[in-house]
């Protein structure tokens, strides 16, 4: 019989399917469901930087309009001495952070003690802020890895693609000086030369590369004027997207990789791992269709695996990468050929 058994970040993995960060991997229930279903291993929902900001501001207003309701001449006090605020907003920035951290340090060690795969800290971060020291308390918490989930859309006409690909290795390299535990960055697809930047940054010492983030895609209510949001969840098409990916960076990359966005069946998991990932992560199947698709995904794959004769992942990872196929140029094809399509 296959075996479905892994490695990713020299974490030792029952199943490829990881759960990925998402809303559905925010309790300690979810989190015995997943794992009895069969995952591998999960990535805890993202704590935000984005979230500590908000809690910020919105402490800062509160003061704010405490100020306000204050008597003139107490206000005409205060304003003699213009520091105490700027000390009062850095109290109130520090107070939110704990608070916020505290209760993801507190979800760490409760998931470590629900179940018995390895649980991956997430970390949601635009800018090398002092997420180095988040990371410390999270290996601290017990998490097995962390995965860096950095997103910057390179979206400011003033910084040019190379001062944006820096804010990934400042932040990689502000967090390895601070942990031991194994660190991988979630990426995105915007980079100016993506298969360089992804090559140097594997070998910056992180131990995985997840392929790819999926943004959040502004609409447009054209009954309401009004900016909403769209195809929050994944496809099944949009596999091949990172297929590609995965396909060109095996074999070359400095790290494990993991495929990510648009994998909702065995077919696009045991393609996946023909390109060369170590795994997969899933979460929109997993809203689409609950958990028990995770057994369901792991028994056709032992199934496709046994009908091959292949015992191991080993046997075919990477055997369809970009470096082992015999015209590694169809990895790079972007337009159609008339062989192919009517269409031109």
């Amino acid at each position: 019989m296959a075996s479905l058994s892994t490695t990713y970040m020299g974490l030792s993995l029952k199943s490829p399917l990881i759960a990925g960060s998402s809303g559905l991997t925010n309790t300690i229930d979810e989190l015995r469901e997943i794992a009895a279903k069969g995952a591998g291993a999960v990535v805890l929902k993202s704590i935000f930087e984005e979230q500590i900001r908000f809690e910020t501001e919105k402490m800062i207003r509160q003061q704010e309009g405490i100020m306000d309701s204050m008597n003139k001449g107490y206000r005409d006090v205060l304003s003699s001495r213009p520091y105490d605020f700027a000390q009062a907003q850095d109290y109130i920035h520090n107070f939110a952070k704990e608070h916020t951290l505290a209760d993801y340090l507190k979800f760490i060690e409760e998931a470590k003690k629900a179940v018995a795969i390895p649980v991956i800290a997430s970390i949601n971060c635009v800018s090398p802020y002092d997420w180095h020291y988040f990371a410390r308390r999270i290996q601290s918490a017990g998490a097995d890895a962390i995965e860096l989930n950095i997103y910057v859309l390179p979206s400011n006409p003033e910084k040019s693609g190379q001062e944006n690909e820096n804010t990934f290795f400042e932040i990689v390299d502000a967090v390895r000086q601070q942990v031991t535990i194994p660190l991988s960055v979630k990426v995105s697809y915007y980079f100016s030369g993506l298969s360089r930047t992804l090559l140097d940054l594997s070998k910056t010492g992180i131990r995985g590369m997840v392929l790819f983030n999926r943004p959040f895609h502004p609409d447009l209510n054209i009954d309401t004027l009004e900016i909403t949001s769209s195809n929050i969840l994944s496809q099944p098409s949009e596999y091949s997207h990172t297929l590609r990916w995965i396909a060109i960076l095996a074999g070359r990359a400095g790290c494990d990789l993991v495929a990510s966005t648009g994998i909702h069946d065995y077919e696009s998991v045991v393609k996946q791992i023909l390109a060369g990932a170590n795994a997969v992560q899933l979460a929109s199947v997993l809203y689409k269709y609950g958990f028990d698709h995770i057994s369901r995904i792991n028994a056709e794959l032992e199934k496709w695996m046994d009908s091959k004769a292949y015992r191991s992942l080993d046997d075919f990872r990477g055997k369809l990468s970009q470096v082992n196929v015999e015209n590694p140029a169809v990895f790079e094809r972007v337009q159609f050929m008339r062989l192919y399509s009517k269409i031109v």
